[in-house]
């Protein structure tokens, strides 16, 4: 059967037919062909700007080619089985079991079985040591290779790190391999190796040490200045400009905070030309500027001052997401489109902001919030996590009080009842390489009368509105962040029982997960206990440059409440090397 025919069966055609405005050349002739398989729906995965940068990367060399593969919804897979097809790519509809490699782009610990489930549909083996020379090279990379270790047994390498530089280096050796007449995988691996960042799962032991690799000279790593453009509505529906990496504020939960670690920017030019690039050769309506913490990036005000005529005389919306609370920019944000604006206070007091290292206070907030009420907004949405350490119900109670603030400065500045708040919280999830990687995580029943206690005190409010995240999914994803390789039955014995795309609430069955644990002899709830202070950690491994001394002093710290400045004209020696400086930022070699 035709595929154009196949896509008459399923409910989004848009989501596998490809031919995507800006595609590349397809045609041309490439030593090696790699499909970027990204295992979740291809909404999801084209809202990725990691996607985008490692496709225009490997497509920019002239040997190379590089296409996409996406998790197919049910009704596909459906399809796919029923008619003896194999997964394929979307630009050529080439069988994902003949590229020669399959990068797998793993961005939370929900999506480890959606690997299984697309390597299932691809007809390829799902343990390495179960696949020869002549399936594809299985290369995995993105922010869960903080701790590769529960889905190491499935690939064939992990990349540790930033991927755009290393992921062509990778591709450039296999080339020289395969053009070999005795092309041996094994051997390439072993090669392969001595790429910084490269993590081979099979030879490696526990005294090789893997060092993170990432991009030194930022500005100079060009971002994508025609991405593909999708062919259906996604969730993030616009054009996205990475302002810098890294993160100067260094809260104690956030992994990501010190995984991007040093901090990078790139010029105020280059951003200047992509952003416009980025509008003659996309058409969105939107552009967001980006990074882990949009308005603490130097040169903020001034670009927005250069960009602002051409992108109100477009009418396109700019969007600033990941703003803090103590450098809101409301009056920058575009007037032709006043949405909702979007703030993670994350705690409710300021005992607990402290612990987690925040750095906000509430006159931070009331001055932020009141700005954004000046400016037009009427709609609210407030980020907090609940089961933090050391937290208490006054600590839960404070996210009350903090919206009950905020309501009424909205009412003391427009004088009615006018304003919308949305509140949600999600369950703190202890993760590697952060100061709390070592902390308990709250029980079940404990993040239940939390949930409950934010509920009753909201019920009562007109124009707020409360959601939280579930807490079975939270306590996998915890176990799946800290677990080590025999975790990797468990998401083989998990798949096999029918669970995959995990990370949806209509599809995730916390009873299945339960009973794998069980079937591979291993307890769930171990791994949500406190670890001990000198027990071995999985990740051990992997140097990720911030020295493990600092996280420990960062953890103390917060038990005393003591805070520690962002890294904005001082350097907190935490060793990842940059020297951050507000107009220039210097990366030691």
């Amino acid at each position: 059967m035709e595929f154009f025919e196949l896509m008459k069966q399923v409910e989004k055609p848009g989501r596998y037919v490809g031919g995507e405005y800006n595609l590349p050349d397809m045609d041309k002739k490439a030593d090696v062909r790699v499909c970027l398989c990204f295992p979740e729906t291809y909404e999801i995965g084209m809202s990725n700007l990691g996607l985008q940068i490692l496709y225009s990367a490997i497509n920019s060399q002239k040997e190379f080619v590089a296409e996409r593969c996406f998790a197919p919804w049910t009704d596909f897979a459906a399809v796919l089985r029923e008619n003896k097809l194999p997964l394929m790519s979307v630009e050529t509809k080439k069988p994902l079991k003949e590229f020669d490699i399959l990068g797998f782009s793993v961005q939370h610990e929900l999506i480890y079985t959606n690997i299984l489930y697309m390597l299932d549909l691809a007809e390829i083996p799902l343990l390495a040591r179960e696949r020869g020379n002549e399936f594809p090279v299985l290369l995995g990379g993105g922010p869960c290779c903080v701790n590769p270790m529960p889905y190491a047994d499935f690939l064939d390498a992990v990349l540790i790190g930033e991927g755009e530089d290393a992921i062509v280096e990778f591709t450039r050796l296999y080339s020289a391999h395969k053009l070999r007449a005795d092309y041996d995988k094994t051997a390439f691996l072993r090669d392969a190796m001595n790429i910084k960042g490269i993590f081979i799962p099979a030879l490696s032991d526990e005294k090789t040490v893997v060092k993170k690799v990432w991009v030194k000279d930022f500005d100079a790593a060009i971002p994508p200045q025609k991405p593909l453009v999708p062919n259906i509505e996604i969730v993030h529906d616009r054009a996205v400009v990475e302002l810098y990496r890294g993160c100067r504020s260094g809260c104690r939960f956030c992994q990501a905070a010190f995984f991007y670690r040093p901090i990078r920017e790139r010029s105020q030019e280059t951003l200047k030309k992509t952003i416009f690039s980025l509008i003659e050769n996309t058409g969105f309506e939107e552009i967001t500027l980006a990074s882990l913490s949009t308005s603490d990036y130097s040169c903020l005000r001034s670009l927005l001052n250069e960009i602002k005529p051409e992108v109100r005389a477009r009418h396109i919306n700019l969007s600033l997401p990941s703003l803090r609370l103590d450098s809101f920019f409301a009056e920058y944000t575009d007037n032709t489109r006043k949405s909702s604006l979007t703030f993670a206070p994350e705690a409710g007091t300021q005992r607990m902001r402290d612990v987690i290292n925040k750095n906000i206070t509430d006159e931070n907030i009331r001055e932020s919030i009141g700005s954004a009420i000046r400016n037009g907004y009427r709609t609210l949405k407030l980020y907090f996590m609940i089961g933090l350490p050391t937290e208490t119900d006054d600590d839960i109670l404070g996210i009350v009080e903090t919206v009950k603030n905020i309501r009424a400065l909205y009412r003391e500045i427009k004088h009615d009842n006018s304003l919308t708040v949305t509140v949600s919280t999600s369950v703190f999830i202890p993760k590697p390489l952060t100061p709390f990687e070592r902390e308990r995580m709250i029980t079940e029943e404990e993040a239940v009368a939390k949930q409950t206690l934010l509920k009753n005190a909201f019920r009562p409010m007109k124009g707020v509105t409360y959601s939280y995240h579930d807490a079975k999914s939270s306590r996998l994803e915890c176990v799946m962040a800290r677990g080590g390789r025999e975790l990797g039955r468990v998401i083989l014995n998990a798949y096999r029982t029918g669970c995959f795309f995990d990370a949806w609430s209509e599809r995730f069955d916390a009873k299945k997960w339960t009973e794998a644990f069980t079937a591979s002899g291993l307890d769930l709830n171990s791994y949500l206990n406190e670890i001990p202070k000198d027990a071995p950690l999985p990740w051990d491994f992997i140097d990720f440059s911030i020295r493990r001394d600092y996280l420990k002093n960062e953890r103390e710290k917060a038990y005393r409440g003591e805070t520690t400045d962002g890294c904005f004209e001082d350097c907190n020696k935490c060793g990842a090397g940059c020297l951050p400086t507000r107009k220039k930022l210097k990366i030691e070699s």
